[in-house]
């Protein structure tokens, strides 16, 4: 019998991140489970968690290989052809075209309900996201295509833009949500950045729809079990150590 091949850790990862990849795009991240991630996988559920503390801690590091494999703002940064403007509406319908990161971004919405996968989400994003965003606005502001004076406010301000529009997170009706979209889009405007046309608004719209049904699915799944849960101050303590001071 030949013996398995062994792997070395950043294997492990990026073999467990596949499987998982496979699993959600086919199944999707609530009918998935760890056991079945790690058959396909090839190894055993304790594998698992060396490397990962849970299923949502996969869906945060697999969204975030999937846009470095993929990075927009890569594909942009050096086309002489494009002005800056032109390279933020080109950059948005590229991350648009690539399914399976945005079915798997729609998808995890709902792990941000954990404060600590929160926290690190918004400060991965102010970190990567937010230079990357101010080099194209203020290439844009300097060729004229772009006419602010907010080019660093704007780059702080987008990558926080998902966030609020997550009903995990800011809960909100499916109308209340095409309301937001709109208010961002006016005001990004006004703001002197009109990168929201007509045909991603319309996209965008739909993406918040299925949002909003998702969140009301899973509270009206959720809330039975909770109401009929006891009161539990031993689990009360446990979780007021943990969370976002981890």
């Amino acid at each position: 019998m030949a013996r398995p091949v062994k792997r070395d850790p950043e294997q492990w990862k990026a073999d467990i991140q596949n499987a998982a990849r496979r699993l959600f795009l086919s199944k999707g991240f609530e009918e998935t489970s760890i056991a079945e991630i790690m058959a396909l996988a090839g190894g055993a559920k304790g594998m698992f968690y060396r490397f990962f503390r849970s299923k949502e801690e996969v869906m945060q590091a697999l969204g975030d290989r999937l846009f470095f494999e993929n990075d927009p703002f890569a594909a942009v940064r050096g086309r002489a052809d494009l002005n800056g403007l032109q390279k933020l509406k080109t950059l948005l319908a590229l991350d648009r075209a690539d399914t399976d990161r945005e079915q798997l971004r729609l998808q995890a919405a709902p792990i941000f309900e954990d404060p600590r996968l929160l926290a690190s989400a918004v400060e991965a994003n102010r970190r990567v996201l937010t230079p990357l965003w101010r080099e194209l606005l203020e290439e844009g502001c300097r060729d004229g295509s772009i006419q602010t004076e907010y080019s660093r406010e704007l780059a702080e301000l987008l990558p926080l833009i998902n966030f609020w529009l997550i009903p995990s997170i800011f809960p909100a009706a499916a109308d209340e949500l095409r309301h937001k979209y709109r208010f961002i889009r006016e005001l990004l405007c006004k703001m002197g950045l009109p990168i929201l046309d007509e045909e991603k608004a319309a996209h965008d719209e739909a993406l918040l729809e299925a949002a909003a049904a998702d969140a009301e699915k899973a509270a009206r799944f959720t809330e039975p079990i909770r109401s009929t849960m006891p009161a539990n101050p031993a689990a009360k303590r446990q979780g007021a150590a943990g969370g976002a001071l981890e």
